[in-house]
This record gives C-alpha cells, structure tokens and sequence, in this order.
C-alpha cells in the first residue's frame, strides 16, 4: 500500500511546476509550515486523507483492529490536526489543504474502516470550520461550499 501512495505522489509531483518545492511526511506538518515556508510561498497540503491513514497504520501495526484502543487513537490524530491548523493560522502564506469526502462513499463493514472514515469525517469538519474557503470538486466540477 505504501508503494502505491509513494508512486501515486511521484506521479503528482512531476505534474506540478518545477519551481514549487516539495517535502513528504506523514506527521509534525505543523512544524513544516512553521519551518519550512518562505512568506513569498504557499502551500498545498496533499492529502489529509493519506496524513490520516498513515498515522493511523503506524498505530495499528501488528494489532488487530479489535484490540486497538480507539480513543487514544483519536487524541492521537486529534493533536496532529491540532498543531496542524494553529500553523496554518500562524502561516504569512496561504495553505491549500487537499482532502477526500469518505462519507459519501460505501460504509465499510470493517471496524477499523469504519473508525477511519469518522476520523476523517471530523478532521474535515474541524478544517472547514477555520477555513477562509472550502471547496468541493465532484467529477472535476468545482463547487464553492464556504467562502469569507
């Protein structure tokens, strides 16, 4: 799974502009804006969704999903979307983040799946509540859901 999401990047990366910078991770990117970021710079957060899943893979290794202590999970995830938008508050540049609308989507049968899918449910949520705009884009159509 991570081969495919390491050549799913590769493969957006080299459509984007060859000036834009690129750094990858799965955590602290808080401290990336914070860091990293010139004012004269914006930032396109690519995705939430795969941030999420793999913070959420790390957690799970070598665990069943029965035994998983969801709500530890969840303050977890939670601090990471925390620190994740305070620096995007904080940020001199603008910041784009890319999301996906699971809950539009077949409900999983999978405990595990279904936990994932509220995870990003309410991360989604609380970044739309603090975004400036929040769009949708359905089949490549894009919609305005929230502009201030």
């Amino acid at each position: 799974m991570r081969r495919k999401v390491h050549d799913f990047s590769h493969r957006r990366r080299a459509q984007r502009p060859a000036h834009w910078r690129t750094w990858e991770g799965d955590r602290d990117l808080g401290d990336v804006i914070r860091h990293q970021v010139q004012p004269d710079e914006g930032v396109v957060l690519e995705c939430v969704t795969i941030l999420l899943s793999n913070l959420l893979y790390d957690a799970s290794v070598g665990a069943s999903p029965v035994p998983l202590d969801f709500s530890a999970l969840d303050v977890v995830l939670q601090q990471q979307v925390d620190d994740l938008i305070a620096a995007c508050q904080q940020s001199v540049a603008p910041v784009y983040i890319v999301t996906n609308e699971l809950d539009m989507s077949i409900t999983p049968e999978n405990r595990l799946a279904c936990h994932f899918v509220d995870i990003v449910g309410r991360t989604n949520q609380r970044l739309a509540q603090t975004a400036q705009e929040v769009w949708l884009v359905v089949s490549g159509i894009e919609v305005k859901i929230k502009c201030r």
